[in-house]
């Protein structure tokens, strides 16, 4: 469902920042191996790895030695990019772990001593409040070395029209996405939610960054979950999702009170997209 959301025509994030890892892939090469020769790449959350495999596959043709170690909830990811990615790849070394972000950067020390480039893209940083991001950047740095890197997406702040047709797609995409929670409560926790009695809302406030989707009860129901009742009134409003946008200096303050120093910034051809360059120090 999410990879609709990416390949529709409104969603933006995706494809600017597939722009940055494709189009300036030696940048990024560069912005890495002027501090360290000796590193590994961890991602976080890392997916299918198809914007990651730009940087990847530059980094061998180099013939850097380095191993790939993508980070991620899903065992089946894992297994996936063990699988397929020496094959896109060769001579790629794919150290893959499943689990806890921050549980797996503990092992992650365990692995070599060598430099840890961290990715974290994909603007997931926006998933949470500003405060919330301040405090996983701060536990972030927490589990690295001095002198280690950390590559982090950002979607920026632009035309809230361009913004909020991004989360309220045509197609209605989103909508499906937001409204199979719903379908998923009801399949894996018993729960009797009509689908057809909420709609989606989403709203972009430019003053924040703050892009926030709801589920918006359009009648007074009551919903069964296990063996609670949930009471909604008609115009009652869900929380579903936040999506933050920032400004390029607010990222440089982000990395500043999280114990790192900005390197670079790396902006897709509109600059509505930036992958930040970060040291910790």
């Amino acid at each position: 469902m999410f990879q609709n959301i990416m390949a529709s025509k409104e969603y933006y994030p995706t494809k600017c920042e597939m722009e940055i890892f494709a189009a300036k892939t030696e940048s990024l090469v560069k912005a890495i191996t002027k501090h360290t020769q000796e590193f590994d790449i961890v991602e976080l959350g890392a997916g299918d790895a198809t914007k990651s495999i730009h940087l990847l596959q530059a980094l061998v043709q180099a013939e850097y030695n380095f191993n790939y170690i993508p980070i991620d909830i899903s065992k089946n990811v894992i297994t996936l990019l063990k699988n397929n990615l020496p094959k896109k790849v060769p001579e790629l070394k794919v150290e893959g772990l499943n689990g806890e972000y921050f549980k797996m950067l503990e092992q992650v020390k365990n692995l070599s001593n060598k430099t840890k480039v961290v990715l974290f893209l994909g603007g997931n940083i926006g998933n949470v409040t500003l405060e919330k991001a301040e405090s996983f950047c701060k536990e972030l740095r927490s589990h690295l070395n001095v002198g280690d890197i950390v590559i982090v997406g950002f979607d920026l702040k632009k035309d809230p029209k361009t913004i909020l047709n991004a989360y309220n797609d045509s197609a209605g995409f989103t909508r499906d996405f937001n409204l199979n929670l719903l379908n998923r409560i009801n399949e894996e926790l018993k729960g009797d939610f009509n689908i057809e009695n909420f709609y989606h809302y989403p709203v972009y406030d430019p003053s924040t960054g703050a892009t926030k989707s709801f589920l918006v009860s359009s009648e007074d129901q009551k919903v069964n979950i296990a063996d609670m009742t949930f009471h909604f009134a008609k115009g009652e409003a869900v929380f579903m999702e936040i999506s933050q946008k920032y400004r390029p200096e607010q990222t440089d303050n982000l990395a500043a009170i999280s114990g790192f120093k900005p390197l670079d910034h790396l902006y897709d051809s509109k600059k509505w997209f930036l992958d930040t360059i970060w040291q910790a120090v």
